[in-house]
């Protein structure tokens, strides 16, 4: 979740990132994974749809992305993923775990990540998207809620489709509000938001135009919400995302808003559902 006109640097940045950190967008393991036979139920291939949450973007104590302490697909041990998780009882998804989850991607981005998750055909998808689009320089630069719709539609319709057999997850956007009052008495934070200019209209603005982003975020929850259900029985719908409380703790002490890899892991513990 990134300031939407910082795309381009933090294109470079994912760049960057990937390439150091060999395989991010991937979900390849060290040897220690488990190797066996499948328990019946678990997804074979997976894929991550969002923003830079999804991506694991500073949750390496760095401005960059890092892929491998992804809620969803990452690797690490310190977050265990949604693949982790699967992977320990369904060895066959070992290194069938993409992640196409783009810093600063709003939701009309959905549709296009949703067509690389089904060219991969993957079995379970996750989407975490929406943050950007209230994340404006001001409420006036919002999203509309038709639009937001519009293009989560659009996103899931694609899923549906190209891939009519595998379960998808939809996860709430985040409370930045909650972020907001956190912080806001923090000194370290309030510069952070400040020099890298995060979600102004929330967390560096007046209470009337909080108010309005505040609004905002449930009324894209509350679509995100009717989207899963008109979706139909392969969709779920996760609020506690947005209604899980946490604290300033779980950012990365860099720019106070991203999760670090304790976010991450609380991201995956709070979201998971395979059993």
């Amino acid at each position: 979740m990134v300031r939407r006109w910082h795309l381009a640097v933090l294109g470079t940045l994912a760049v960057f990132a990937l390439a150091c950190e060999a395989g991010a967008g991937g979900a390849g393991g060290p040897d220690s994974e488990p190797t066996g036979p499948a328990a019946k139920g678990y997804p074979s291939s997976m894929a991550a749809l969002g923003d830079s949450i999804t991506a694991g973007f500073g949750s390496c104590g760095a401005y960059v992305v890092c892929g491998r302490n992804s809620w969803s697909t990452g690797t690490a041990d310190a977050v265990d993923s949604h693949y982790r998780r699967i992977l320990a009882k369904n060895p066959k998804i070992r290194n069938r775990a993409r992640n196409f989850a783009r810093p600063g991607a709003e939701a009309g981005a959905l549709a296009t990540q949703a067509a690389q998750a089904v060219d991969m055909k993957a079995q379970y998808v996750t989407v975490l998207i929406g943050a950007n689009d209230a994340c404006a320089p001001s409420p006036a630069g919002m999203t509309s809620v038709a639009t937001f719709r519009r293009e989560i539609d659009r996103g899931l319709t694609r899923l549906r489709k190209g891939l009519p057999k595998a379960t998808v997850m939809v996860a709430s956007i985040p409370d930045l509000y909650r972020l907001w009052q956190l912080g806001r008495n923090d000194d370290r934070a309030v510069r952070a938001w400040n020099r890298f200019d995060i979600c102004p209209a929330m967390l560096t603005s007046t209470d009337a135009q909080r108010r309005q982003v505040r609004e905002r975020i449930d009324d894209y929850n509350a679509e995100l919400a009717q989207a899963c259900d008109a979706y139909g029985s392969r969709c779920r719908f996760d609020d506690d995302v947005h209604e899980t409380s946490f604290s300033l703790d779980l950012v990365n002490q860099v720019d106070y808003f991203h999760p670090n890899a304790r976010g991450q892991a609380e991201l995956a513990d709070v979201t998971y559902s395979w059993k």
